[in-house]
């Protein structure tokens, strides 16, 4: 199984939080489409001839600032160097001011057969504080129509916003099932070094970001979609049955896929690389038929922990025979040595072959794949 993502690296404005590598100005658009797409050319001797593309998913930045028109042109050169299942999902990332009506029936009208829209919140005093491009009329207006003419749709929100009380956040929630979308992603909200969240918290502008309050709204959410029917098949994703996301499944599975666009990465099971995060200097790289990347070769250790950390975010967990198979018997037995204190602390728990994270410990579960991770080994 292989995936395609695209990075779109444009943004109409800055949100508060966002640390992801993303330009407001629009000016190299065209340079840049032509970019990414010299890069879809140049990159398919890396997938195998009998390997077939299952997802395609755009990510950004906002890839819908981009026209319909303009995405197909990169679909369509995928479809022209690669080999495409004839059921392959294919996700658009979108923002709901960018969703008119008119923008909708376009999507819906192409090959793209997913929606994820950063919704974020229902309530306008949550957007204004997270500096989100739309309102939320917006919100509800385009997922009124975009459930009428997608059946596969996802839907992101932010918990643990300072000033959301619990009885707001249970109301996001509702108002997210109201809709009957199928697919919910849902992230806390964190201070990363980098953007406009953290000077505003040390200016007094914005409250504190509170773990606890975090913590709580996290066990609501399991709660409620759990009840609704959802698996909750990865730390930050719930799905209805044969909802899940195929390219989020495929990277919590450690399967290979390509990254394309500026700050992209990639990995193919023993390499991991990753574009330069600068689009001038992508598009000028692309121009000359160079691949502006970096490639780190994974040691054994490296994809131990790597395979650490995304098999405890998801349900599949961690098996102790592909450790023992993968890496050798001294990393199961160092897994288990390390596990022991997480299972008696009811964090941990073995169900036959397999780790994985109990109810108590899914919030906590990067913290204690770290507790897990080989440093001195392999």
């Amino acid at each position: 199984m292989s995936g395609i993502y695209i990075h779109i690296p444009f943004c109409k404005q800055a949100c508060h939080y966002c640390d992801f590598h993303f330009s407001t100005s629009m000016k190299k658009k065209e340079d840049m489409i032509s970019a990414i797409c010299n890069e879809i050319v140049l990159r398919s001797p890396e997938i195998l001839d009998n390997e077939i593309i299952q997802t395609i998913y755009f990510g950004g930045g906002t890839p819908t600032v981009l026209t319909t028109e303009e995405l197909l042109v990169i679909i369509n050169t995928i479809f022209e160097n690669y080999t495409v299942s004839k059921d392959a999902e294919i996700t658009v990332e979108a923002n709901p001011d960018d969703l008119t009506p008119e923008k909708i029936k376009s999507l819906a009208s192409s090959p793209i057969n997913r929606l994820s829209i950063g919704i974020q919140s229902f309530f306008d005093q949550d957007l204004k504080l997270m500096n989100r491009a739309h309102n939320a009329d917006e919100a509800k207006s385009c997922l009124s129509l975009a459930t009428q003419l997608f059946d596969n749709i996802s839907i992101d929100l932010i918990y643990g916003i300072p000033n959301m009380s619990i009885n707001h956040w249970k109301q996001n929630i509702q108002l997210a099932l109201d809709f009957k979308v199928p697919h919910i992603s849902c992230y806390a909200l964190t201070v990363e070094p980098n953007t406009a969240l953290p000077k505003l918290i040390e200016k007094g502008k914005i409250p504190p970001v509170n773990d606890d309050i975090a913590q709580h709204h996290f066990e609501i959410l399991t709660a409620t979609l759990e009840n609704e029917g959802f698996k909750h098949y990865e730390l930050s994703n719930f799905g209805k049955p044969k909802y899940f996301s195929k390219n989020n499944t495929a990277y919590w599975q450690n399967k290979v896929y390509l990254g394309i666009g500026p700050s992209a990465h990639s990995y193919n099971g023993k390499q991991r690389s990753w574009n330069i995060n600068n689009n001038i200097k992508y598009i000028n790289a692309l121009q000359q038929n160079i691949l502006p990347n970096e490639v780190e070769e994974l040691s054994i250790r490296d994809r131990y922990n790597e395979y650490i950390m995304t098999g405890l975010r998801t349900i599949w967990g961690v098996s102790l025979e592909k450790i023992s198979q993968e890496f050798g018997i001294a990393y199961k037995d160092y897994l288990l040595k390390q596990a022991q204190k997480n299972i008696e602390e009811h964090l941990l728990f073995l169900d036959g072959d397999t780790l994985l994270v109990t109810k108590k410990g899914k919030f906590l579960s990067d913290g204690i794949a770290s507790d897990l991770f080989l440093v001195n080994l392999g």
